[in-house]
């Protein structure tokens, strides 16, 4: 029963410095971490590989050539039972669901992120669609916002969409 961590467009160290600590509290707990592109440095990538137990990334459109040639544009993993594809873009809103579950017909649950919007929607042929937002660059978002879910016996469970608030200037 694989506990997940689900974060996407983490800019280090262009939009925050570290990770917030909440995050890497969730990398100490969960038993996967699934990142959806955006890195921009080597550094993060290099800590979640010492410190998470089982990492899977893929690479996203502000990663250079040393991330490109350390991660694949799509992974694919099966978890608990769950298929799981991850990308960094999907494209614009409209038409996601139609154009994803195309595009990855053998997977359950397909994570991707790029927009720093969170999305929990689900296809008419059933893949799940999950973006986690971003942990460090909120852009339009009210919160910081990142995801944990459970895959277990081909079902994911427990998605839950965490947020950090940004903090006060005083």
């Amino acid at each position: 029963m694989p506990t997940l961590l689900i974060v996407s467009d983490t800019h280090l160290p262009v939009r925050a410095k570290d990770l917030p600590e909440p995050v890497w509290a969730a990398v100490d707990e969960v038993d996967v971490v699934l990142h959806a592109g955006d890195w921009v440095s080597e550094r993060l990538l290099d800590e979640l590989e010492g410190r998470a137990r089982r990492l899977v990334g893929v690479y996203g459109n502000n990663d250079g050539p040393g991330l490109r040639a350390r991660l694949p544009e799509v992974a694919r993993v099966e978890l608990g039972g769950v298929r799981f594809a991850m990308v960094h873009e999907t494209g614009q809103k409209a038409g996601r669901e139609r154009r994803c579950a195309a595009a990855h017909p053998d997977a359950d649950v397909l994570v991707f992120g790029h927009s720093h919007i969170p999305w929990d929607t689900t296809a008419p042929n059933g893949l799940r669609l999950l973006n986690p937002g971003s942990p460090t660059d909120r852009r339009r978002q009210p919160t910081f916002t990142w995801m944990t879910a459970v895959a277990a016996d081909g079902a994911l469970t427990d998605v839950r969409l965490h947020h950090l608030e940004p903090r006060k200037v005083v």
